[in-house]
């Protein structure tokens, strides 16, 4: 029997979408205001779900406090107040979209949770504006 655990956590960041290969005018036009060069921020949320089967010991699936500590180690305390582009290493040398930023936290978080479990991520860039990443 499969059950998922889910965790939300929130996070603020600054980033600009550009590539530095294309000129200012054809980054203008593919990302338009998110191609300001003093960066522009967003207040984010993430759900975290994990997937597996019921421990018979525990009937945890995931320790939710274990689930809390590895968000908060793995993608608060590296993105919270930060500006992507130039704090994250991740984003050296890729675009901070939110398609890249949900894969880099998946892979982050991926690391720490057993292969025998599924992982998702939703993040959210606004309330309307969303991303998932499976690792598929």
């Amino acid at each position: 029997m499969k059950v998922t655990v889910s965790r939300k956590a929130h996070f603020n960041a600054a980033h600009r979408l550009y590539r530095p290969d294309w000129a200012e005018e054809r980054n203008d036009a593919v990302f338009g205001k998110c191609n300001n060069p003093n960066f522009h921020g967003h207040n984010y949320d993430l759900i975290v779900s994990v997937t597996g089967d019921i421990d018979p010991d525990t009937g945890y699936v995931i320790d939710i406090k274990v689930l809390k500590d590895i968000i908060k180690e793995e993608v608060e305390d590296a993105f919270d107040h930060k500006n992507l582009n130039l704090d994250v290493p991740e984003f050296a040398d890729l675009n901070p979209t939110a398609e890249n930023i949900v894969v880099v936290i998946w892979n982050k978080i991926r690391k720490r949770i057993a292969n025998t479990m599924a992982l998702e991520v939703v993040l959210y860039e606004t309330p309307r504006n969303f991303v998932t990443y499976k690792g598929e």
